[in-house]
């Protein structure tokens, strides 16, 4: 799962982005609100995390431009203070979500997997292929019932690689997919997945 995060503060952002890589997430950061615009509309994300005070156009302006150059991947907007006019902003401006500072990685992580869940149509709770299964909300994978333990990077592949069964898909899709903007390695770090025994080749 891809996400944008468009935060100017380095102090803030970097946590954020150290938390959700961790729980298996390719993130990137823009700084500013010509950057996140630029990144939202011109790349491919499952859901962006906006903070509201930017230098420029502020989060709410990102977020409503964002919507009229109908860019419609989920946002979860950061919000300073716990306001009711502020949640409403929020809403209003077309964001789908918000959070409160301070907040915790954990609660974050829950609100963009179910903003993502939502909104991925083709992205149900359990994807099943053959003898393998993949529980998306439960973050598990199984073969033939049999637990497999995998790192956050190798549910992703598996993750996208279901998601989009019965389709080709170009290597350069999964890396952009699951690796961040700044990942410069060669695509066939994807081609085969070990773990827990199993051997899973990506035939792509």
């Amino acid at each position: 799962m891809r996400v944008l995060v468009v935060e100017d503060e380095v102090r803030q952002a970097a946590p954020v982005q150290r938390g959700l890589e961790a729980e298996g997430f390719a993130v990137d950061v823009a700084t500013n609100d010509v950057d996140g615009l630029w990144m939202a509309t011109e790349q491919s994300y499952d859901v962006i995390v906006l903070d509201v005070m930017l230098p420029g156009l502020n989060g709410y302006r990102v977020c409503a431009e964002l919507r009229a150059r109908r860019v419609a991947t989920p946002i979860l907007m950061l919000i300073a203070k716990d306001g009711e006019f502020d949640e409403a902003e929020a809403l209003d401006t077309g964001a789908d979500d918000f959070l409160s500072k301070p907040f915790s990685s954990v609660v974050l992580v829950a609100r963009l997997r179910a903003l993502i869940r939502r909104g991925g149509s083709n992205r149900a709770p359990l994807l099943v292929v053959g003898d393998l299964a993949v529980d998306v909300a439960g973050r598990s994978c199984t073969m033939a019932g049999t637990p497999i333990a995998l790192t956050p990077r190798e549910f992703a592949i598996i993750e996208y690689l279901l998601v989009h069964q019965g389709e080709v898909v170009a290597k350069s899709d999964i890396v952009s997919h699951v690796w961040d903007s700044a990942f410069d390695g060669h695509d066939n770090v994807i081609e085969t997945i070990r773990s827990g025994g199993y051997r899973i080749r990506a035939h792509v």
